[in-house]
């Protein structure tokens, strides 16, 4: 085994404890808040919501390129993958008009 393998694995490692580290601190601090609990519910049913509008606006064409190897995608796999962009493009949008609101509301300040 290379050292270049082994620095890999390690920062995989790294980069698995990081999220997983990241997720529950949150989650045992705000144990003692339980009404920030139901906020980051209601944020992750939002996007949620969002994301299964996103779904079903979605297409499931697959060009016949895209079917055979190396690819082999599905209807359903386009499909959520669509989703996906088109919930991304959406919260790109809300952010960026967030961040005009925002700006524009300390200039009138």
């Amino acid at each position: 085994m290379d050292t270049y393998d082994i620095m890999l694995y390690v920062s995989y490692a790294l980069v698995g404890v990081g999220a997983v580290v990241s997720i529950l601190l949150p989650l045992i601090k705000s144990l003692d808040d339980p009404k920030s609990l139901v906020k980051t519910g209601l944020g992750v049913v939002a996007i949620l919501v969002l994301f299964f509008i996103c779904y079903s606006i979605s297409s499931n064409e697959v060009l016949p390129k895209f079917e055979s190897e190396p690819f082999n995608l599905t209807p359903q796999m386009s499909q959520i993958v669509g989703g996906c962009l088109i919930t991304t493009y959406v919260l790109t949008a809300v952010a960026i008009v967030g961040i005009v609101i925002t700006e524009l509301n300390k200039a009138i300040k």
